[in-house]
């Protein structure tokens, strides 16, 4: 079974590309290790739907949770062959605050919310 699930920062701004129909989004996450001081970097692609979302919602600094998969690959690089290891996110979830659709209105000043008087409770 071939499963990865990380949970960690984006490192830098993700690079969306479109090739005719397929949209392909990469990027690089930092995840701490269980260990104090530690942290390794894992290079991710995400396709199509995926890599919109996350092209358009994220950035650098972005806390992301990712579900997928590791694949490998290999090239030739100056006649030297090079492995690459990528994580290809099948599922992924926001997991940072909402910046700009919560509301600041403090709840006692919300028109949904009716203030309970203290004399109104029975204890």
């Amino acid at each position: 079974m071939n499963l990865v699930v990380l949970q960690g920062n984006i490192t830098r701004d993700i690079d969306v590309k479109v090739k005719g129909e397929l949209v392909i989004a990469n990027f690089s996450m930092a995840v701490s290790r269980m260990k104090k001081g530690e942290t390794d970097f894992f290079n991710c692609t995400a396709f199509n739907k995926n890599a919109e979302l996350i092209g358009n919602s994220l950035h650098k600094g972005s806390p992301i949770l990712i579900n997928g998969h590791l694949q490998n690959s290999n090239y030739e690089k100056d006649g030297h062959t090079v492995y690459k290891t990528d994580v290809i996110v099948d599922r992924f979830d926001f997991i940072g605050k909402k910046e700009d659709n919560a509301s600041n209105t403090p709840p006692s000043q919300n028109n949904d919310i009716t203030p309970i008087d203290d004399g109104d409770i029975p204890f």
